[in-house]
């Protein structure tokens, strides 16, 4: 009798730290746009599910993700930016690279704090048995594990196919009219998750990253033709059809008021596509690109009783803050030796906050820092593409230094940096710190020592390599040509790993300050800049190695001379007196970067001298090679 009742006690008491528990239903759509549902703003594409989500819940108008699927869904899972995980791109089949087991995702949390985990839908973060969700947090898979466009020939016939995946093994090989069912197959098993669990004594974490909308499009028989759209808008209609059955189940179940579920997609539509892509809106840009059309996300949080009914948030937020804010409402704690970029996002959604402590959003394209936003103000400090596919390579869009006020203009047309000159030099040093704290603060992809596809497959053939033309030797630099704001491309640039170099040059100008010479970034290099009246020589070895040397600066004109000797030592010079020396080594690596005059074009190499153009004159720029 005693241990039946310690035992109903102890039932009991799951039961109502499991009640305490939300659910959490995270629905992630591919290459979605910012303009292709209705509560966004679309006429083309009827999402009666999605309205009336917007409707019961919050409007998130400020959430951003990465240009691209493996990059977002690494954000989403570790709460980290993508080159953070070493993740900057897309993963492929058979790929060796893919998310590191060893990182903890949210389903890791979620898991340690006693949850049902599913992951049912595209996973594309590696496709080896190692990189699975099963390995990454989850208990089970139903899916295709990347893309839809990533189909492989069978041995036999060469049919194009797609591996759908229970677990760890294919279950099934999905040839183009195969696809149509996804859709319908992740929804019915999202359902039967719910259904599971809803009555069980766990919470229950459902993460259902879709296939829909990424080409090629294969919406559901029962939706062909129901759109005005084409097939497009026919898979938004089926992919809203999936909302509403997800949240029905919710209501039906009676846990409704104990779920938090969260819409929202990877990265902007994949426009080149014409009529297989979405819409950005009033954005501008697509998939593939950082500019608000390519990574701001239809984004909406539902959770009756708990988010305010109609609401919304212009809340800076994205993928980073997934993590922290399930594990947060779990009453989890973070690990402390794990670095991550997200925050807990829960007081906004539940309406008891404006903001987050989240002070900017960092956009990086590849491993590269692109802009960077703070409240309305979103400073572009490279150049940055249309979006992937285009051929258009827009003017205005060539360089960085360029300064939009998004909140009064979201299509970002319109430079503000002249007349804003602190808020651009606030930004770009936010900029230069993030590059330099990510440059010593990543973390390794996994690696696979023998990847194989999921399932027989005939074997590519070799690309044809294309004959290389005769190069012709590239014409020596015309140093006596070259003025201020000049470009060296990096192919052409002095090629001074292992050597000794001497950089000579004259400038003019009382209280002149800024960049002189800069070839390299965060990774190895050297710059000559002026900084308080002295002149610098910066020498970078590495992320975490920079050395320099300094030299007091005469009135008028300097006659400056920074060496490199072959022993290593670097040594600065003015008016041909030698001020300054110290101990160094040759370079190990040539820099990638471009040779700049009179500027920085890309990644500082020195976080001191920044990026700032040389205010004064410069004459007599020289390098020579010893």
């Amino acid at each position: 009798m005693k241990k039946l009742l310690f035992l109903s006690l102890l039932l009991f008491s799951a039961a109502v730290n499991a009640a305490e528990k939300p659910n959490f239903v995270l629905i992630f759509i591919d290459d979605m746009g910012y303009g292709d549902i209705g509560p966004y703003g679309s006429k083309n594409n009827p999402t009666p599910h999605l309205d009336q989500m917007a409707a019961e819940g919050m409007k998130l108008t400020s959430f951003y993700a990465a240009p691209v699927c493996s990059a977002s869904r690494a954000q989403l899972l570790t709460g980290s930016y993508a080159p953070r995980v070493s993740v900057p791109g897309v993963f492929f089949p058979a790929g060796k690279n893919g998310l590191n087991p060893d990182e903890h995702t949210v389903a890791d949390y979620l898991h340690e704090l006693d949850y049902a985990t599913a992951c049912i839908g595209k996973w594309h973060l590696g496709d080896q048995l190692e990189f699975l969700p099963t390995r990454q947090g989850f208990d089970s898979y139903f899916g295709i594990p990347y893309s839809n466009d990533m189909q492989r020939e069978k041995p036999e016939g060469g049919e194009r196919v797609l591996p759908l995946m229970r677990n760890e093994k294919v279950a099934e090989l999905l040839n183009d009219e195969g696809q149509r069912r996804v859709t319908r197959e992740y929804t019915e098993e999202a359902v039967k998750f719910i259904e599971a669990n809803a009555e069980g004594e766990q919470p229950f974490f459902l993460y259902l990253p879709h296939t829909a909308m990424h080409v090629p499009i294969f919406p559901h028989q029962d939706f062909v033709g129901k759109s005005e759209n084409g097939r497009y808008g026919d898979w938004v209609a089926e992919v809203d059809w999936s909302v509403g059955q997800i949240l029905a189940t919710l209501k039906r179940k009676n846990v409704a008021d104990n779920t938090l579920v969260i819409f929202t997609s990877d990265n902007g539509p994949w426009a080149s596509k014409g009529t297989d892509g979405g819409v950005s809106g009033p954005l501008r840009g697509a998939k593939g690109g950082t500019l608000e059309g390519g990574v701001r996300e239809p984004t909406i949080a539902w959770w009756p009783g708990k988010i305010k009914a109609s609401s919304e948030s212009k809340a800076i937020s994205g993928t980073c803050d997934v993590l922290p804010t399930f594990v947060a409402l779990a009453g989890g704690k973070l690990r402390d030796e794990i670095k991550i970029d997200g925050y807990d996002l829960s007081q906004v959604l539940l309406g008891e906050a404006e903001k987050t402590k989240r002070q900017a959003w960092y956009y990086f394209g590849g491993n590269k820092l692109q802009a960077v936003r703070s409240g309305p103000w979103k400073l572009a400090v490279s150049g940055q593409s249309i979006g992937m596919g285009f051929k258009e390579k827009p003017a205005d869009l060539a360089k960085g230094g360029r300064l939009y006020n998004l909140e009064q203009e979201i299509g970002e047309r319109t430079n503000l940096a002249e007349n804003n000159p602190e808020v651009v030099a606030r930004l770009q040093k936010m900029a230069d710190e993030m590059v330099l704290e990510m440059a010593s603060n990543t973390r390794p992809a996994g690696l696979a020592e023998n990847p194989v596809t999921l399932y027989p497959t005939k074997p590519r053939a070799p690309r044809k390599k294309k004959a290389s033309k005769a190069k012709s030797p590239s014409k020596p630099i015309d140093w006596n040509a070259l003025k201020m704001g000049d470009v060296i491309d990096s192919a052409a640039a002095p090629k001074i790993t292992g050597k000794a170099f001497e950089l000579t040059c004259t400038i003019t100008g009382d209280q002149a300050k800024g960049i002189i010479v800069a070839h390299g970034g965060l990774a190895v290099g050297y710059a000559l800049y002026v900084k308080e009246g002295q002149a610098v020589f910066a020498l970078r070895h590495s992320a975490n190695d920079i050395e320099r040397i300094v030299a007091p600066l005469a009135k008028g004109e300097n006659k400056l001379m920074a060496k490199l000797s072959s022993k290593g030592v670097m040594e600065l010079s003015v008016n041909g007196k030698l001020i300054s020396k110290a101990q160094s080594a040759l370079l190990k690596k040539q820099p990638q970067e471009d040779f700049c005059l009179g500027h920085d074009n890309a990644n500082p190499l020195d976080l001191e001298a920044g990026k700032g153009t040389f205010d004064g004159k410069v004459s007599s720029v020289k390098l020579l090679l010893r």
